[in-house]
């Protein structure tokens, strides 16, 4: 298997786990300070990377170098992840989701200022075709709401966060030095602590933890876990070894799995008319997925992808 069939592969599972974190994210958001579920979800997916590089023998003072990178882009992906628990705290979860597929165009924007990765006019219909079924869900299939641009607050607040998260993309690759994915998450996340220990300082300390229900628990360990240091693991994995636009291709995924875990958890399926901005977001991933010519990190073309 080459490095790009890794990449998709990565990025499949991605989207798996990052789909789970609006549904459990709306769910516990009403009881949580943004801020405070971020910075504590930071914290222990540090262990768990931390664990891992020590592992793996990278816990090396040589391997520390140009300390800014990580706080720089720890505090840009700490910026989306506490952007998107106050989203979700109005924003119902499929409504956020459809908002993050907004940023595979975001993505190819930021990878163009800084990268100089260019978007072929096939990828830039997928996109076009992405973002008309994102805006389809956003507002929820209601004309007269798109024309009066009726958007919720929740859904505006996320949006700021995703574009936080479509700069982040480019700037793995362009900080990068060599560092294995796994060293390059760990020191992200530190970076992401120091800036959130400054923004959280005051939750920290005037929460009532015993107090917090069980579901603010159980989503603080899941998205630690399993959409913090897995898909940061992931995220930059792939981003290494694909073009921006199609990591972020794979959002387009995330609308599908979070109806499937709105359905598990039993808040039944959207209307069938949102579903129809949901098809046409899986329309835009196999149109973007399929094989041609893409921009390098330089901005050649290769056939890596």
């Amino acid at each position: 298997m080459n490095d790009a069939l890794r990449g998709h592969g990565a990025m499949l599972l991605f989207s798996m786990l990052v789909a789970g974190s609006f549904s459990l994210g709306a769910l516990a958001s009403p009881f949580i300070a943004p801020e405070l579920v971020t910075v504590l979800r930071f914290g222990i997916a540090t262990l768990v990377l931390g664990a891992l590089c020590g592992f793996r023998g990278e816990l090396k003072a040589e391997n520390v170098t140009a300390v800014w990178r990580y706080v720089l882009l720890g505090g840009v992906f700490a910026t989306y992840f506490v952007l998107m628990f106050a989203g979700l705290k109005t924003a119902p979860a499929v409504s956020a989701a459809a908002v993050f597929t907004l940023t595979p165009i975001l993505t190819a924007l930021a990878s163009y200022v800084l990268l100089r990765q260019i978007t072929t006019p096939r990828i830039a219909g997928g996109l076009a075709i992405g973002a008309l079924g994102a805006l389809w869900v956003i507002f929820r299939a209601d004309w007269s709401a798109f024309m009066l641009f009726e958007v919720g607050k929740g859904e505006i607040i996320y949006f700021w966060g995703c574009i936080c998260h479509a700069i982040y993309i480019p700037l793995v690759r362009l900080l990068n030095r060599g560092e294995s994915a796994i060293l390059f998450s760990f020191g992200t996340t530190i970076g992401g602590i120091l800036v959130l220990l400054v923004w959280s300082w005051s939750a920290l300390w005037s929460t009532d933890y015993t107090a917090l229900p069980n579901i603010v628990w159980i989503t603080i360990l899941y998205v630690s876990i399993f959409a913090t240091a897995a898909t940061f693991v992931l995220g930059q994995f792939a981003s290494l070894r694909l073009p921006g636009a199609k990591v972020m291709a794979y959002t387009y995924l995330i609308p599908s799995w979070v109806i499937l875990w709105e359905i598990a958890l039993g808040h039944g399926a959207p209307r069938g008319l949102i579903l129809g901005g949901v098809g046409l977001t899986m329309v835009a991933l196999v149109v973007l997925l399929k094989h041609e010519e893409t921009g390098g990190r330089d901005g050649r073309l290769s056939k890596a992808d």
